[in-house]
């Protein structure tokens, strides 16, 4: 008389085969996002670059605060930081000039984490 199933021994070795393809599956899935996080940076930093960029060639200075970028339209909003996923972690970097602090000149963010590249997220 003839059994259908399968044997234990079967079951193991499919149970075997399918932990190594998620074995493998699972980092690359990993690094896929924080390759994604790491684009949105970048391109959140080059939005808030070329606004600030623009805001000077049409205002003659420096925005005081973030927020005339968004009241003169040059963002819709502050993004979140795509590494923390706040958006008070942004980093205003400000001219100095001899009465003291300027307009915001640059935007990086406050992370001790780095890059795929190895370089500090500050610094990019």
């Amino acid at each position: 008389m003839r059994r259908n199933g399968f044997t234990l021994l079967e079951l193991l070795f499919v149970l075997t085969i399918v932990a190594l393809l998620a074995g493998i599956a699972v980092p690359m899935f990993g690094s896929s996002i924080d390759r994604a996080r790491e684009s949105a940076l970048k391109e959140d930093l080059r939005a808030f670059r070329k606004a600030i960029d623009d805001y000077y060639a049409d205002a003659g200075k420096y925005p005081d605060e973030i927020s005339a970028l968004i009241q003169k339209r040059y963002l819709r909003s502050i993004p979140p930081d795509p590494i923390t996923d706040k958006r008070d972690s942004w980093i205003y970097v400000r001219e100095e000039s001899e009465r003291g602090q300027g307009g915001i000149i640059d935007v990086r963010i406050d992370s001790d984490q780095s890059g795929s590249d190895g370089r500090p997220y500050r610094e990019w």
